[in-house]
């Protein structure tokens, strides 16, 4: 969830894929879209880089390549030479909206039948340098299961206009605008509506809710803490993790609370405490070890550097570090689901739960599931010897769980795999 992971090349799992040979034609001829039924499907996305990936509704996912297991005949997926899914009929509506002068292109999209009952969900999306548009699974995953979904590039990516950036009352006035344009566009088709934030979108999503006039919000692996305390938070993690004690994560508090005051100042205020720092624990094992959400990359340019230039990369975002995510939260009127990931290291939840808990018995209408053995984007993963991970799948029950709460019930706990209701 990092605030500044744009910096950083996108993380894009991948699953191995079958190489042996399935039925030609190549998936020169698959269309994006969702294959199935609504109890078993698989969605299609074009892939970031070029060619297309594939989702399967319980959470697989790889991409579509020639002589893989998946191809395509027109509007039929084939799997392992012989299962053949038929293309679901999706209303696909494009369209052009503006956030104050910031030109933005959405795509409505609503299952076979969708009317006055059907849930309309607008999905802010995380801090990717990306858009999304035909692009993410996620929104997809939803309408396969039968909810009508808004989504939209986020400004300076895809098709939309502007420049990107990581000012959240920006994003949550673009969603406000975004919700506005789904009503216009789904009129007399759908009955309950609401605001879905992944990642960063967690941030942006209850900022939005209330002004969007939306049902519901739910967030998926977000967080309840400012973008400072996310920074100490992966930096104490990270550590903890390398097998490093108490003494240690004293000093690395240190350094970031140093690194905050740098980062709120402008570069200004704390730059001699840096230099001391440096001369402290700069050849101390640790110290090359961190790396946060920006404590690192403030770690790798020299005190000198910072006075004269700044961080020209940060400065583009535009962040307003001023946010208090447990402010905003306590004021969104609205029900809210939150799904974490117990294994998060890019997104640590423990002050997110006690937070979220803390709300939630002032009388918030907050409902709360973790996940165990997931990490950050829902992901099950195998953990190597030197801690490293590699992520399979989107755990099982996910996607059904953010789809019944659109739905506006929950209760049907053996559809949503091993998550765990606090």
């Amino acid at each position: 969830m990092r605030i500044l992971s744009s910096l950083f090349a996108a993380s894009l799992a991948v699953i191995s894929v079958n190489d042996e040979a399935a039925a030609e034609p190549s998936q020169a001829t698959c269309e994006v879209g969702v294959y199935g039924d609504s109890q078993n499907f698989v969605v299609i996305t074009k892939s970031y880089d070029e060619g297309l990936r594939f989702s399967y509704s319980d959470g697989r996912v790889g991409l579509l390549t020639t002589g893989g297991p998946i191809s395509c005949d027109g509007n039929k997926l084939i799997i392992d030479g012989d299962t053949v899914l038929l293309r679901k009929d999706i209303a696909v509506t494009n369209t052009v909206f503006f956030s104050g002068k910031t030109r933005l292109a959405g795509q409505l999209l609503e299952p076979k039948g969708a009317g006055p009952d059907t849930p309309l969900v607008i999905y802010a999306h995380g801090s990717e340098e990306l858009g999304w548009i035909e692009h993410s699974r996620d929104p997809y995953q939803m309408v396969g299961r039968g909810v009508s979904v808004f989504v939209y590039d986020k400004r300076g990516t895809g098709r939309s206009k502007g420049v990107y950036s990581q000012n959240f009352p920006d994003l949550a006035a673009d969603l406000v605008a975004a919700s506005q344009e789904a009503r216009r566009l789904a009129a007399g088709r759908y009955g309950r509506i609401g605001l879905f934030g992944l990642s960063q979108g967690g941030w942006i999503a209850p900022m939005a809710a209330d002004r969007a006039d939306a049902d519901f919000i739910g967030i998926g692996y977000g967080l309840v803490v400012d973008i400072l305390e996310e920074d100490a938070s992966q930096v104490e993690l990270e550590l903890r993790q390398a097998g490093y004690g108490e003494e240690i994560i004293r000093k690395a508090k240190e350094v970031t609370d140093v690194t905050a005051r740098l980062a709120t100042s402008g570069y200004r205020d704390g730059l001699e405490e840096l230099d001391r720092l440096r001369q402290d624990y700069g050849d101390e094992p640790w110290f090359s070890k961190i790396r946060g959400g920006f404590t690192g990359v403030i770690l790798g340019i020299e005190t000198e550097e910072l006075r004269k230039n700044g961080i020209p990369m940060f400065d583009r975002l535009n962040i307003d570090w001023s946010i208090k995510p447990m402010e905003v939260v306590r004021s969104t009127n609205v029900s809210q689901l939150w799904i974490l990931a117990r294994e998060d290291r890019e997104a640590p939840i423990a002050k997110t739960l006690d937070r979220l808990n803390t709300i939630r018995a002032e009388g918030k209408d907050i409902t709360l599931f973790t996940y165990p053995d997931t990490d950050h984007g829902m992901w099950e993963y195998v953990e190597a010897a030197d801690g490293s991970r590699e992520t399979t799948k989107v755990t099982s029950g996910f996607y059904n769980l953010m789809a019944d709460w659109a739905k506006g019930d929950v209760s049907n706990k053996d559809r949503y795999g091993n998550a765990v209701q606090e």
